[in-house]
This record gives C-alpha cells, structure tokens and sequence, in this order.
C-alpha cells in the first residue's frame, strides 16, 4: 500500500486530522517493521555505496550459475525449476528437535544444532545422492530471495575448482577471484564482510574431492594473509578465518574424519530419494506422462531397480535410458553396473544411430573411445583429478568424436573463453570408466586390481603407482598418502570392476578382449574379495562367556559385500559366508540403504546357521525391506529402528516372516507405523507359537492398535517380550492388552511408558501382574497415574512375589505419595 493511495482513500477525505493521524502512525509502524526484519537493522554501521551494486552483480552471477541443471548428464537443457526434486533430509538419530520433515532452509536452520559456538554445517550423503543439486537449489533460491534472506552475500566455492589453485591466497583473493570481482571499493567492501560476518554465507561442495587431508595442523586467522587454499578451507571450516561466517560444506561421510565433525555446527544426511521421491522425478524427466507411467510400472516390477533409483543420480540414468529399459524385457538391470552399462549403450548408439551396431557389437564399434575415456578417468582417480584441461585430453588422445558421445561435460567452474576444462558427467562416471580401463586395456598389468582392492596397503604404494607405465609413476603418484576413508572412489572403482568382470558380461567382452586375461582378472576379484572377508572375520573377537558371539561390521565390510553382489556369483557368495561364524550380526550406522540391503540380502541368505540381524539407525525404508525378505530364512531376530519403515514395509515383512522358521523377534523402534500395522503382527502372533519378542516403540499405535494386538495375544503362548512405549494407547488400550496377558505364563517383561495411561488402565494392569505366573518387569515410566492407580498395583503385587519391578518414575503423584508407596511396596520404582 502506497503513501499517494492512502491519502487519496476516501476514508482519509471524509475523516480530515483523524484519519491522517492513523496514517501516519501505520507508516511509522511499517517503517519500523521494515527496519526490525532487515539483517541490517541490528548494524550501526552503513555499508559502502558500492555494496550493493556489488550484491546485485553477486546475485545475478549465483542465479546464472544455478539457473540450469548442471549435475547429470543429459539434462543441462532442463531448468533447475523444471526437474529439481526435494531429496530426503535428515538430522542425526539423537537429534530431540526433529518433529517434522527437514526442509531446504533447516539446512542452516536451528534444528539438529549440537554446537553454538560452531559455524560449519555439514551435508553428507553418499556418491550421487544429490549434494550438490541441493546446493545449487539453495543458491538459486537466495538468488530469487526466495530463502536464505538472512544472509546478504552468498559465496559458491567447489572443491574441485579449489584443487586446481596452486598459488597462496588470501581470503580477500579466494572470495572476489573464486566468485565475483568487484568493480570498485574492494578493501571497503571486503571490510564490511570482514566487520559483519553473520550476514555472510559461504558454501563447499565436494570437501571429499580435495586432494589434502582435512588437517589442524596449521592455525591460521588474518584473512588478508595468503596461504595455500587448503589451510584457508581448514581454517575457515575450524572458524579461525572469519569465525561468524555460516559455512555450508557437502561431503561423502566416509571423507570425514573425526577431527573435522568436532568443528561442526550439526550434521545433515542426504539420503537421496524418498518412493515418493522417485514418482516426482520420473514424471519430471518425462513430458510424455504415458512414457512417465511405463518406466514406473517397471521399476514397481524390479524392486532391486527401484531400489537403486533412491540415487538420484541412478534415477537420472534410468530415466534416461528409458527406451533401453523398457525394451530389455526379463534382463532388466539387477546392479548398478548394470545400469552404467546401460548408460553407456545409451550414449555410444545415439552419437551414430543410423550406423550402430546390433546386439552385443555395439561396445566393439566403439572399444577405443572407451579406452581413451577410460585412460583419462583411470589417471584422475589415481591423482585426484576430476578436472581435465586440453593438454590433459591430448596425452590420452581424446578426440572430438569423444567429447561428442556426451560422457565429458564442459567444466562450468573452470572453463573460460580462453581454456576449455572439462569434466566427467558425474564422478560415478569417471570411477566406471576407469573400471572398464581396468577391465578392457592391456597397459595395466595384474597389479592394477590388487592395488585396488587392498586399500590399506596404499600407504606403501601410492595409488595405482605400480600400475602406471614407469615413466608416468612419479607424475601420477599420489601427492600425499590415501586411505580408504580419504579416496571412496577407490571402492566405487572397485565395485564396477567386480560387476564388469561378471561371468553375465562376458559375451559383451569377446571381440574387446582375450577371454583367458578377462578370466585371470575375474580370479584376480575373486580372490581379493575372499581376503577381505577372512580378513573381517579374523577381527572378531572372542565372545564372553555366557554371551552370543556377535560381530560389529565397519563400511569396508558393506563395501565388499556389495562388491560380491556386483559379480552376480552366487558360488563366490556361499564360499564368503561358509567362513562367518556369528549369532549376532551388527551392522549399525552403516548407511545401509536400499541397494545395500539387496546385495547383504544376496549374500547373507547363504550363511550356514541362523543369525540376529540388527540394522538399526540406517535408511532401509520399505524398499529396503522388501529387498531383505531373501534372507529373512535365516533371521533369528530382525532389529530396524530408525529407518523410516511404514506399514507397507511391515505388511510384507510379515507375510515372509511368517513362512521363515527361524523368525522370533522384532524391533521397530522410532518408524513410521500405525494401527494399520498391528493387524499383521496379530495374524503373526496366532500363527508363530514360538515367536519371543515384539518391540513397537515410538511409532503412532493408538487405543486401536493395541485391540488388534490383544486380538493376536490371546491365542499367543510364546510372547516373553512386549515394548510398545512411547504411543498413544492410554487406558483403552492397556484395558486390552491387560485382557489379553492376565493369564500369560510367558510374558517376562512389558512396556508401556510414555502411553497417556491412567488409573483405569493401571487397574487392568493389575490383573495382570496378579495372574501372570511369569511377568517379571512392568514398565509404566512417564504415564498419568494417580494415587488409585498404584494402589491397585501394590494390592496385585502382594498376590505375586514373581515380579522383580514395576517402573512408575513421572506420572501424576505427589512428592508425599511417592515416599509413602515406596515404603508400602520396594518394587515399585520412582
């Protein structure tokens, strides 16, 4: 609303001094508001004339770089508006503060903050998960002022571009030369960013992509000093340089080390598309929805398909392969190698579609730009390098024709009008060509896949340095020792050759290669996978006495698991397992997500004896369950908390469940479960007789819910463990499960904290502890109890001196009522 319309309102006419006196007090008032609400407004100081021409050039360079979707391949003619889909965010499983779905925004929101005093945010996701499509997204949007209007600069930096720095800078020079140059006043306007840094919002993407170890070994704080790019980066990270300054940094979590999280503000996983997820993009990708409905019905049919597509960069890769998807009939992909290898036919026939190559001759049409690309990728994985500038694409002999298959991209942080720099379409695709390099070239001897394999020895080698001709070993020798944990690509690397080298790839392979050197690098794989599982199993010590043997596996145990699901060899599968010897296999905050499950489910359906598998705090989700189900046969006990699963997922869980003999417990803690839920675990609990333990907490079971339990608990005569804490039953449905477990002679222990029960459902619960000829432990933690209800409680327990316990810590009694019962009866617990 306009001062002019104001007073040109009739109402101000007709009212005369009264109505402009409102007028002005509303303009004063909106002034006012305005001022509160601008991050400038808790500033004393001005900033330079030229700031804000500077933040209009700033912004107009962050929206064009943002503008068009520049992540994976065959999409940069899509506008980021057009095919952007939200991944799923996530704060880390201790985070209390979590209540809704995270959203763009919540990046550098409050929520999940563990350290004030810290400014570092970090995304980390796996290869492909969308790290750097999210910051792009939230570029664009501060760009627009669509978010982020907190922060009046935005500096973009990438990691990879940082890589290629090899002269000292200061701050000053890496924020104005790495991301826009201002046209006059720099020292002033560098001063102001310097005197206000909370207004100021710096961004990382690929921390993991930097050739140097994050170090603090090198303190630095003046930002005008030059120093080598990475000590800048550290420092920055550390908040010794421009400490105030948010940074937002993306990384693969195997890349960072603990050293580094103790500087972070929180921790933010990307954990790729949700089911849901997948429909957005796909109908994105595809303009024709009919094309849009065809490729989603087959994803629906080929669950290990859909599984991988909760990658966004697989995703991608399936949408635009449709043709070749729709097409492949019963030999639809099964692993990610196969979807590369899709990819790749995909990009070969279309550069020449009039003249390509029939059935399997396709890949010989084009055998040496495969090995040129491949020449090129191999070389910047040992060094690091996912940047090439045309003296790099000359010593590999990379035509033209090269280029034009659409596998190198011009790098957009790196090319100028004078030096083109190119770079792979995504780093996925640089590991499979260096993988098909590997596989397919006679220049790489037999140490090529050893080296690749045992990652701990790279310490003694330099990577890949014994596998380069002699001349290159000193040029392309690591410049600082690698690790597993530092070069993930090694193991994305690795994992393709195991899929290439498939006895199911072979016939691709004839006319490329000797059929006896593709065989001796299949052995080569074989080999190195065994060691490395004998290996793992070696580390498992001892158990005490009294206890279950159990092993803890590490990523590096996942990794070859997966591996071994890549070479589709059931044979090499069995004699893996036919070494484990565990009860209980724990495989906690691994980042297990879908396409991990279909490989563990691959592989440990072949282990000789029945084991307690315990997936909690990862990313399974209902896909991931179904992709479980082959080795729920040897499941003892299945452990799944926190890991978004629905009542979809549990509905088919169960109905194998049912089928699998050595099926006896669950734990699903903190999903996303409903009443919907409970009838299967009724039809479970009347058709198992020999199941021990159900464990539901933290989910949303109502008074509903527990009536279909009860339903299931009648006929039950084996149940020893009940958790349902942290819903919603209240005293209805105590009432029901107390009908149902008063007579139990086997029920051991039963929870119901935190259930809004009254007195009326303590009551019910007194029968049970009454009748009950094995109820040891009654948990009744944070409920709404008053002095009635506990009183029918103690009159039970005088009736049964089997109980050990009662909990009843936080319910509606008075400091004198509780030193009053606990005097009463010592089992109770307050």
């Amino acid at each position: 609303m306009t001062c002019d319309y104001l007073f040109t309102h009739p109402l101000s006419r007709s009212k005369g001094e009264s109505a402009a006196a409102v007028i002005l007090q509303y303009i004063q008032r909106t002034q006012e508001s305005q001022e509160s609400t601008s991050p400038l407004s808790q500033n004393t100081s001005t900033p330079p004339k030229e700031f804000f021409k500077y933040q209009k050039k700033l912004i107009s360079s962050v929206s064009a770089q943002s503008y068009f979707l520049s992540t994976y391949g065959g999409t940069s003619h899509m506008s980021l508006d057009d095919i952007y889909t939200e991944g799923q965010l996530e704060l880390a499983h201790d985070c209390v503060d979590i209540s809704a779905p995270l959203g763009l925004e919540d990046v550098v929101g409050s929520a999940g903050t563990v350290n004030e005093e810290a400014d570092t945010v970090l995304v980390s996701g796996e290869a492909g998960s969308g790290k750097s499509t999210l910051l792009q997204r939230l570029h664009l949007l501060w760009a627009r002022g669509a978010a982020l209007q907190d922060f009046l600069l935005l500096f973009p930096f990438s990691c990879r571009r940082l890589n290629s720095e090899s002269r000292d800078m200061s701050v000053q020079e890496l924020v104005f030369q790495h991301c826009c140059w201002p046209d006059r006043e720099q020292e002033e306007i560098f001063q102001f960013i310097v005197d206000h840094p909370h207004l100021i919002l710096f961004t990382f993407d690929g921390l993991d992509e930097l050739k140097q170890s994050f170090s603090d070994e090198h303190r630095l704080c003046c930002p005008t000093q030059p120093a080598p790019v990475h000590v800048l980066l550290f420092n920055l990270i550390q908040g010794f340089l421009m400490k105030g300054v948010r940074k937002v940094v993306t990384s693969r979590p195997e890349a960072v080390a603990p050293l580094l999280k103790k500087h972070l503000r929180k921790e933010v996983f990307l954990k790729g598309f949700s089911p849901a997820g997948i429909d957005i993009f796909v109908r994105k990708h595809h303009s024709d929805s009919t094309v849009a409905a065809k490729v989603l019905q087959s994803l629906q049919t080929n669950t290990a398909l859909l599984g991988l597509c909760h990658s966004p960069v697989l995703c991608s890769i399936v949408s635009q392969c449709h043709k070749e998807l729709l097409g492949c009939g019963e030999g639809s992909p099964q692993t990610i190698t196969d979807v590369y290898l899709m990819i790749l036919q995909h990009f070969l026939q279309h550069q020449s579609p009039m003249k390509s190559s029939v059935g399997l001759g396709w890949l010989q049409e084009h055998l040496k730009t495969v090995l040129r690309m491949g020449q090129l990728a191999f070389e910047g994985i040992a060094t690091s390098c996912y940047v090439f500038s045309g003296a790099d694409l000359e010593i590999c002999c990379i035509t033209e024709k090269d280029i034009c298959t659409g596998f190198l991209m011009q790098s957009k942080d790196m090319s100028s009008s004078q030096s083109i720099h190119y770079e792979f379409l995504h780093v996925t695709m640089q590991c499979f060509f260096a993988a098909l390099y590997i596989v397919l070239s006679t220049n790489t001897d037999r140490s090529a896949i050893l080296t690749l394999f045992k990652l701990q020895q790279l310490k003694e080698t330099g990577c890949f340095g014994a596998c380069l001709p002699s001349a290159d070993q000193q040029k392309h020798a690591f410049e600082e020792d690698a690790t597993a944990e530092q070069t993930p690509n090694l193991q994305i690397t690795a994992t393709f050759v195991s899929g290439l080298l498939s006895q199911r790839h072979q016939s691709l392979w004839l006319h490329c290669c000797s059929s006896a050197i593709l065989e001796k690098k299949a052995r080569q794989v074989e080999r190195c996978l065994s060691k490395g599982m004998q290996k793992h199993f070696k580390s498992i010590p001892q158990p005490v006495q009294g206890e279950k043997k159990s092993m803890h596996a590490m990523p590096g145990f996942v990794w070859l698991i997966k591996c071994i699901y890549e070479m589709q060899e059931s044979r090499i599968a069995k004699d893996a397992m036919s070494k484990l010897e565990v009860d209980h296999l724990k495989l906690t905050y691994c980042n297990i997500g879908p396409v991990e499950c279909t490989a563990l489910a691959y592989v440990l359906q072949h282990l000789r004896n029945p084991v307690g598998l315990q997936l909690d705090n990862n990313s399974v989700g209902d896909v991931g369950v179904e992709q479980l189900l082959p080795c729920m046969d040897i499941c003892k006990s299945l452990y799944l908390r926190n890991n978004n699963i629905t009542d979809e997922g549990i509905r088919k869980l169960l109905a194998k469940g049912i089928q699998c003999d050595n099926f006896q417990k669950i734990a699903l803690f903190n999903n996303n479960l409903t009443d919907a839920c409970t009838q299967h675990f009724s039809h479970l609990l009347r058709t198992k007789q020999d199941f021990l333990s159900l464990r539901l907490g933290n989910n949303n079971i109502t008074a509903e819910g527990a009536k279909q339990l009860a339903e299931g608990l009648k006929n039950n005569h084996s149940l020893m463990y009940l958790g349902l804490w942290g819903n919603k039953i209240g005293d209805a449905g105590a009432e029901a499960l107390a009908s149902a477990l008063e007579n139990s002679k086997t029920l051991l222990w039963l929870s119901l904290v935190g259930n809004g029960v009254g007195s009326v459902g303590a009551c019910a619960l007194a029968r049970v502890i009454r009748n009950s000829t094995s109820l040891e432990e009654l948990w009744l933690t944070e409920n709404c109890i008053t002095r009635a209800g506990v009183e029918s409680l103690i009159q039970a327990l005088q009736h049964n001196t089997h109980v050990k316990s009662v909990w009843l810590r936080n319910n509606d009694l008075s400091a004198e009522e509780v030193e009053e019962m606990t005097q009463q009866e010592s089992r109770l617990i307050f």
